[in-house]
């Protein structure tokens, strides 16, 4: 399964500390995973993915890369990037200023 930063922001913590946020893309729908390795899935419920396979999350939390430990969101999965750094920007007080990652 693929992971893959698309974009970092940085936003100010109470005007003076710098936070990052991430937008991460992966090839699989991961609450989707996650209902399905509970067991907790519906019958009739599937992946969301978009039509290029993707979803794009939202990670606030910092600690995590995509070459370290294993990726968990902060956010549902967005169909495009633009949804997902809409959603990072408005969990956080300041503006951020992004900064797009090749999309490989």
């Amino acid at each position: 399964m693929d992971s893959v930063v698309i974009a970092t922001g940085r936003w100010l913590y109470d005007g003076t500390a710098p936070m990052t946020v991430r937008i991460v893309r992966l090839d699989y729908d991961f609450w989707y995973a996650v209902g399905e390795a509970n067991g907790d899935l519906d019958p009739d419920e599937s992946p969301r993915l978009n039509a290029d396979g993707y979803l794009f999350y939202v990670r606030h939390r910092p600690g995590w890369s995509d070459e370290s430990e294993h990726f968990w969101p902060d956010s549902q999965g967005f169909a495009t990037l633009e949804e997902a750094i809409a959603a990072a920007e408005s969990a956080v007080p300041t503006a951020v200023t992004w900064r797009r990652h090749d999309q490989g």
